[in-house]
């Protein structure tokens, strides 16, 4: 499993090389994640996607806003390049591709197991799913690796920075072909009011609608 950081400087900070043990003044990524989790109950904040192929070269570039409320329900819209919603509402989860006017649509605990949403919006322990690693500090940031403990899943590990407030800005998810999506979080509000259908959805009219 990857024990090192993958930041690609075409998103995130410069790798630099840490020296020496982390200040005790610190908490750890660990801390922070499950007092992030502890702490939120609904969460909003736009966020910027790279996604690099085993060779560490950007072969696309996304944008857009994710909202989640605990237990289980998360949306993320994709705006740029092109339009395409996940939406989880707690028993199923619906791709919509906008602009292949298709929706699919899988069982929530299957697309969700060890997901990066499984992570945030998961209604389960953490520690029930992954493998927890304090990666240490790095350019003011507390990193984390979470290994999932699923076979199955479809991410070898995911990795997870926390500022010096604990506020979380970072993501890196390696899959299991070898690419890697970068995702970095900006105007993270939490516990705002999300307006009651957020995480509710219904295929428009006269799109094609798969099962999986």
């Amino acid at each position: 499993m990857g024990m090192n950081l993958i930041l690609p400087s075409s998103t995130f900070y410069l790798c630099i090389l840490l020296i020496g043990a982390p200040s005790t003044a610190w908490a750890t990524a660990i801390d922070n994640l499950k007092r992030f989790i502890r702490e939120t109950q609904t969460v909003q904040a736009n966020f910027s996607q790279a996604l690099s192929d085993r060779n560490a070269r950007i072969i696309q570039r996304s944008s857009g806003i994710m909202q989640f409320e605990r237990p289980d329900k998360f949306r993320w819209i994709y705006t740029v390049p092109y339009e395409q919603s996940i939406i989880g509402d707690g028993e199923k989860v619906w791709f919509y591709d906008h602009d292949l006017n298709q929706v699919t649509v899988r069982q929530f605990n299957i697309a969700i197991g060890s997901s990066p949403a499984a992570l945030l919006a998961g209604s389960g322990t953490i520690e029930e799913n992954f493998e927890l690693v304090n990666l240490g500090i790095q350019e003011d940031i507390e990193w984390l690796e979470a290994i999932p403990k699923s076979k199955d899943s479809t991410f070898e590990f995911i990795q997870m920075g926390f500022s010096r407030q604990g506020e979380l800005q970072f993501m890196a998810l390696r899959d299991n072909f070898g690419q890697t999506t970068y995702l970095t979080f900006s105007d993270l509000s939490k516990n705002p009011k999300l307006p009651e259908n957020t995480f509710k959805f219904t295929p428009p009219e006269g799109v094609d609608v798969i099962s999986e």
